[in-house]
Parts: structure tokens; sequence; C-alpha cells
């Protein structure tokens, strides 16, 4: 039986604040790791993403602070006492998100620093003291560097999504950045996987840690309903449209592996008549986060982005996840289907197979430890085929097919547009293929204008006597500085 928050036991002022979030029963990181932080060990905790991991190290965490808790304006009375670390700027946001949330009630002060903004608001907030620090790693030390943070009075932290961190070299930094910690602190270790660079974190850095596996490491969650269906490359614009149509979708993350894929195909979606919205690294920090609330908010229908969003972001109610690109590492496809199937809720996970993909697929077979069966899926006739929109040269292509090929097999539009032009062609002329412009068969010439030249050169050629190509300039004669003998 799941355990309820109101048996922990919390202070008035948190149990306000969980009960006021519609918190009621734990998840089972929750109810594992919540009793162990409060008796004050260390912990390695791995769950599913969105089983709860924030309010599992943010409450215990925030019980034990208060009694550090005062309301005295001065800096010196509210050091930094605690750190969380995470690896994007956008799960760094939601998470001081939360903890503002649950320490609301309280004295106790957070704030939040990433890359992308100014530094100027955030060094203003650390200057006037708080005891919750919320960071990515690269803007923390440069806070660190600049003396705007001191950390030589931390008793907790919290490493979250490790996993991630290390994946993209976060380690060098997150070294120094615990060479500037109290030895004696309470360390928590939030991951999906515990790989052998975590493992070695752990051993480093935590003490007599509490392992807690809540479940099956790298698994997707049982509300989700996933399939792959096997397209062209060329046919997943088609595809996302035909998929968005036939299960009424609303709303939906879109993944792609690149960050101009991104851009190209949140503009090509645009222009066809989907809200949508992209998110990528080589956005500004506040593009990403309007883009993020217009979703949140119900502004945009479709969120395109890289694998930048597939971690932690807590959006509640998408109904689906399309891995428009299947992604090149096979935990991140956990990750990014974890975005829908959000605390129970049922969810749809869709990626397009292309030929070129049966690596990838093969590396999530093993993963998930099972077959993945590859679906048709079968286009409905009245609907326009997206294939055919934006793509000049493949356009040129199908159009010269569909001119050599008979009217009745001519597919689509090209069929539609011979028929409404054969009122004003001859029947001879319907019955010839479309001739080919000789002007393509030609070698290149340079055009007559090209080739022209100012009198003064022309009279050097000709002056010259030797036979040089006219679109050779001959050299300038300089005046000598030594006289040869």
């Amino acid at each position: 039986m799941t355990s309820s928050f109101s048996n922990l036991s919390l202070a008035p002022t948190l149990a306000r604040a969980v009960a006021e979030m519609g918190y009621e029963s734990m998840t089972p990181i929750q109810e594992q790791a919540i009793p162990v932080v409060l008796q004050g060990r260390d912990v390695m905790g791995a769950a599913q993403t969105g089983t709860g991991k924030t309010a599992a190290f943010s409450l215990p965490l925030l019980q034990r602070m208060l009694k550090h808790e005062n309301a005295s304006t001065s800096p010196a009375r509210h050091p930094v006492r605690a750190l969380v670390l995470l690896p994007t700027r956008e799960l760094a946001d939601q998470v001081a998100q939360s903890i503002k949330d649950y320490a609301k009630y309280t004295q106790l002060r957070s704030a939040v620093v990433f890359g992308g903004m100014d530094m100027k608001p955030q060094t203003l907030q650390l200057k006037a003291g708080v005891e919750i620090l919320v960071a990515t790693p690269g803007r923390l030390l440069d806070h660190i560097e600049a003396k705007n943070a001191v950390l030589n009075q931390v008793e907790y932290v919290v490493l979250d999504e490790a996993d991630r961190m290390l994946d993209i070299g976060f380690l060098p930094d997150l070294q120094r950045i615990l060479s500037y910690l109290p030895k004696e602190r309470i360390t928590l270790l939030f991951s999906a996987t515990f790989s052998s660079e975590i493992k070695r974190l752990a051993s480093s850095y935590l003490q007599d840690p509490v392992t807690i596996e809540v479940a099956q490491s790298n698994a997707a969650a049982s509300t989700v309903e996933q399939h792959f269906y096997s397209v062209g490359a060329d046919d997943k614009r088609h595809a996302l449209h035909q998929v968005l149509r036939q299960r009424k979708l609303k709303q939906a993350f879109v993944f792609v592996n690149s960050k101009l894929g991104c851009a190209r195909l949140a503009r090509s979606l645009e222009h066809e008549g989907l809200k949508t919205t992209a998110l990528h690294g080589d956005k500004s920090q506040d593009e990403r986060l309007k883009a993020l609330d217009a979703f949140k908010t119900g502004e945009v229908d479709l969120l395109v982005c890289t694998d930048v969003a597939a971690r932690g972001l807590d959006i509640k109610d998408v109904p689906a996840v399309f891995n428009f690109d299947v992604p090149f590492n096979a935990e991140d496809y956990v990750h990014r289907i974890g975005r829908t199937g959000r605390a129970g809720a049922s969810g749809l996970a869709v990626s397009f197979v292309a030929p070129s993909d049966a690596r990838l697929v093969s590396d999530i077979e093993k993963l998930l430890k099972r077959k993945i069966e590859l679906e048709a899926l079968e286009f409905d006739e009245d609907q326009p085929d997206i294939r055919r929109q934006g793509r000049i040269n493949d356009g040129r292509r199908m159009y010269a097919q569909a001119q050599e090929a008979p009217a009745a097999d001519r597919p689509g539009r090209f069929a539609a547009a011979h028929s409404a032009s054969g009122e004003r062609r001859s029947e001879s002329s319907r019955a010839k293929p479309a001739s080919r412009d000789p002007f393509f068969d030609q070698p290149y010439q340079a055009s007559a204008g090209a080739a022209a030249t100012p009198d003064s050169e022309a009279a050097a050629k000709v002056s010259s006597g030797r036979g040089i190509s006219a679109n050779i300039k001959p050299k300038r004669r300089v005046a000598a500085l030594f006289k040869s003998e």
C-alpha cells in the first residue's frame, strides 16, 4: 500500500504547501527516499522519469533546513546551505519553481542561476542571501569565480539527472564545484542509470550511500502505448499529419536529432497550418522559456525539439510524443517518451523509422529487451500529400515523371493540373511527351557580356603577339628595384 504524505509528519508550513499542490499518495521513489534523507544518509536513487524525484529530495531537505530559517535581512544570516545541480536550463528553472512552491510558507530563500541570461539579476539575488541554490554547472562556476557565490557552508548537495550531466561532459565542472564544498555534507545523487562513471563519482563523493532502485532501469512506463512506423525519410511529415489526424491529437512533443533539423521542421509544419514552436540549443534562453510557456498554456500544439527537452521536463497531460528522428542514443528514447504518460496517465509514443535507422532501432531493442515490430502506415487518399510541399528539386522531378506518364496514372494534383490544362491543348500535343529543353544539353558557354574586356586590356593582348587565351590577363609591368646582370 502506498504511503500518504500525511504520514511523513512534515512541518505545518511544508504540509500546507504540499496539500495545496494536491499531493496525497507518495510515489515509490518518494516513499523510499524521503525517510532515508530525513535520517541524514547519502542516497543513490534511480527511478523512471516522471516519478516525482524532485519532491523526493526537496521535501526532506527543506524539513531538515527549517532549523536555519530566520527573518533577518542580513545576507550573512542566509548562506547557501543546499546546492542542487542540473544539466539543462529548463530543468533547473522547473526544479527551482517546485522548491519555491514547497517553501512558500517558510522563511527559507531560494534562487536559480543558469546560462543564457544576464548575470546581474542573479548576482543581486545571491548577494542578498539564499539558503537553497539551484544551478547549472557552467553558470555556477562563473558566479564562483566572480565571488558572487560562497559555498563553504553547504550542508546538502543534490546531483539530479547525473547521467545526463556526465553524458554532455560536465564531469570536470562537477569536480571543480565539489572541491569548493565542505567535505562533511549530505550528498544525494539521482540518475536514470548507474553507469560506471556514476558509480565512480559516487565512490569518490558519497559516504556509505543507500542505493534505491524502484524500477527496472531504462524501462518505459507501462501506460505509454508505443508504435514504430516504417516510412521513407521524405514521408515523415506526411506520416506526422496522418497520425495527428487519425488520433485527433491536440498537443505533442516532436523530437529531432539536430538543431538545424529542428528549426527547419518547425518552419515547415508552421507553413502547413500547425501551430508550432521550436526548442533547441541555438535559441536564446528567453526564446526557450517563451517556447515552453507557449506550449504549457496551449498557445501552440506542437513543440519541435532536440534532446534538450528530453530530460526531466514536467508538462502535464501531454498526450503524445513523436520521434521524428530515431535517437542516436537508445537511452534517450526512454527519456523522450517519458514526456507523456506521466503520473500514471496514458500516453502515446510514435517513432518514424526510415530504412537507414535499422541499427538505431536494434539498439533500442537491446535496451528494452524486446523485439520491435515495424508497422505500415496507410495514408488517407483524400488528404493532401505533404511530401510535395516545399521540396523544389523533388517537386520538379515528380512533375517531370507525371508529365511523361499517362493522365490516368498521374497522382494527385499533377493529374488535376493536367486535366485542367487539357482544354487548352490540342489532341496531338497532349499525346506527345514533354519536350526536353535543348538548353540543358549544351555545354557551358560564357555569355557575350562576360567575355567583354576593356579596350586597354584588349590592346595589350593584341600587342603581345602571344597566343594566350583572351580570358587570361597579362602581367603588369613594374619597375625593377635591382638590375640583373
